[in-house]
Parts: structure tokens; C-alpha cells; sequence
């Protein structure tokens, strides 16, 4: 917090501040002579009516009224990761989205719509990298009317937590009410180390294919229409499917430098033994036959088990994406 020269603490920041990163300090409980503070750091999404809006890497909104303010500054952006992979969000982004692929998309401005019979949110929402050409209200009535012409939800993917994300976005459609429906973590990694990890157990078992059979498709488990899910599954750089027979799957994407992993499933039964990183092990030594150096994958929020594995495979994360619903 900005400290004076005689040790008071100062609000450095006005509404001309918005879309900055900030760090501020309110008031929030106890006594005047004893308050108790929170601290926020995050993008300053709006600040109307005598209420701020702050925006935290994990797309939490919270709303600060100015009168409990005692502190606030402008914040650099958080620091470059020191080890692993150096990434931007756009770069990020934009090979994410070459690794699911729509059967369907169609540009407005430099957002993308995309739409595959509604197999998966990433393969049917806007990916709004840049400006629509349009205002916002209108650029949402077509994404809207797009969306309803296929008989299929309004969905938007913004980003929250890096340089370039999308912070103010999710704040405007936030107020136009629409719905943050789920969460999930953008993570990277080396790619050497998820490679190195022993498999004698399991690692000659698993099998790889261009394309998910019948038994990778049922263990997936999120297929209505199995032509739909193939057409999205298969299309990429360079794509791949484990399986683990009767036990594990995964899929990879690969992509000049980048080995994308998705779709790491294990059968109950077998959970936390180890088949879900020999499946990504076998799956790194391909990608790095293929000239990979770095890893990336997504994670929703709340799916503890997986974190945990990423993490033990040394896996940050980078930025998290968001999946707004129109409202209905």
C-alpha cells in the first residue's frame, strides 16, 4: 500500500484508473479505534455510484464501496514466471484454440464464433480475442441471434489473471447479466520432466492412435453424438489418443512447441495409482519426438484430484478462462 512520508496511508487511484491492476486496502469490521483490513489486488473493472469493482485472477468480482477505503495503488503486473515455460495469453489462447476446433465458426471482427452441435462449451462459445467491429450491445445481439439459429446456448470465453486477459469484458457481461457458468485454470509446465516420470508399470500398456475408438469415446464419457465428438477430437496440428485399455485415456495436441493435453481420464478403480501420469508420459515422449519443449493444459477450479496431479507434474498456473451464459 502507498505509505507518506509521515506514515499515512493514501488512495492513489481515481475512475480514470479502470482496466488497471490495483492493490487496495478497505475497511471490514471491528471498531473505530481497532478496524480490522482486506487487502484486494486485482483489475479495476468499474468504479460507479460510489462502488468499485475489482476483478482478482480468479474472476471473483468483488465490490468495494469507496467510503471504506483507506489505501490504493496501481500494481504492475504480477511477475514473469521464473522457471518453465514464458508464454502470453494470446499465444495461449490462440493454440488452445487450434487444439479444439469447431465444426462451425465464423468471424465477428476479431472475435470468433464457434459452434460444433453443442459438444463441449470451448467448441461452442465466442473466443473474443480483439474487438468485435461493433458495440458491445450489438455485438452480443449477434452473438446471441448466432447462436439461436443453431438451436444452441450463447456462450462467451473470457480470461482472467495475466497480461492481456479479459477482465473488463467479463465485468460488462456480468451487468448485462449473463452468467459465469465455470471456471478453469490455463496451466504450463517443461515438458522433460512429465516425460521422465517412470512407467515401467503401466507405460507399455498404453497404446496410441490418430483417432478414439469405441473404448477411448465411452471412457471420455461426455459424448451424445459420437460423428460430432470424432470430427472435433481429431482436428489439430498433430493429435493424438492413449489408451490404457479397461483402465486410462488421454489425448494430446501438438503444436510447434506446445503439447497440449486434454481428456486425461482414469477409471474410479483405479484413481491415484499412477495411470493417469503414465498416460501423460508416454503421451510427452511423443510430443517431444515431434520437437515440443512445453506443456499446457486446463483444469476446471474445482477438480481437486487433477490439480493435484498437475501439480505434482510441476504444472502453474498461467491464466484462467471463464464461460459466460447469456442470460435466459
Amino acid at each position: 500500500m502507498e505509505i507518506t512520508a509521515g506514515g499515512l496511508l493514501e488512495i492513489r487511484i481515481t475512475p480514470a484508473d479502470v482496466g488497471k491492476r490495483v492493490s487496495v486496502r478497505r475497511v471490514e469490521s471491528g471498531s473505530r479505534e481497532s478496524p480490522s483490513f482486506t487487502d484486494t489486488v486485482g483489475v479495476l473493472t468499474s468504479w460507479n455510484q460510489g462502488v468499485l469493482t475489482i476483478t482478482r485472477k480468479s474472476g471473483e468480482s468483488v465490490h468495494i464501496a469507496e467510503s471504506m477505503l483507506v489505501a490504493g495503488k496501481i500494481v504492475p503486473p504480477a511477475p514473469a514466471r521464473r522457471r518453465g515455460p514464458a508464454a502470453s495469453f494470446e499465444e495461449l489462447a490462440r493454440t488452445g484454440a487450434r487444439a479444439w476446433q469447431p465444426l462451425e465458426s465464423e468471424p465477428l471482427g476479431e472475435w470468433t464464433l464457434r459452434a460444433s452441435g453443442g459438444f463441449t462449451r470451448r467448441a461452442n462459445s465466442v473466443l473474443p480475442l480483439g474487438d468485435p467491429g461493433l458495440p458491445l450491445d450489438e455485438a452480443l445481439a449477434r452473438v446471441t441471434s448466432w447462436y439461436a439459429e443453431r438451436d444452441l446456448p450463447a456462450y462467451v470465453q473470457t480470461a482472467t489473471g495475466a497480461v492481456g486477459t479479459q477482465e473488463l469484458l467479463g465485468a460488462e457481461l456480468e451487468r448485462r447479466g449473463w452468467v459465469n457458468e465455470v471456471s478453469a485454470q490455463v496451466r504450463i509446465a517443461a515438458l522433460a520432466p512429465i516425460a521422465d516420470v517412470d512407467t515401467a508399470a503401466a507405460g507399455a500398456e498404453v497404446r496410441l492412435a490418430r483417432a478414439p475408438d469405441e473404448e477411448w469415446l465411452g471412457r471420455y464419457g461426455r459424448v451424445e453424438d459420437p460423428e460430432v465428438a470424432r470430427r472435433v477430437l481429431v482436428a489439430g496440428p498433430s493429435v493424438w489418443f492413449a489408451t490404457l485399455p479397461g483402465r486410462a485415456i488421454g489425448r494430446l495436441v501438438v503444436d510447434g512447441r506446445w503439447a497440449g493435453f486434454a481428456a486425461v481420464e482414469v477409471d474410479p478403480a483405479h484413481r491415484r495409482t499412477g495411470l493417469g501420469t503414465a498416460v501423460m508420459a508416454v503421451l510427452a515422449r511423443q510430443a517431444l519426438e515431434e520437437g515440443a519443449s512445453a506443456a499446457w493444459l486446463q483444469v476446471e477450479a474445482d477438480n481437486e484430484g487433477a490439480r493435484a496431479l498437475y501439480d505434482g507434474l510441476g504444472f502453474a498456473t498461467h491464466h484462467v478462462y471463464h464461460h459466460f451464459r447469456a442470460a435466459r
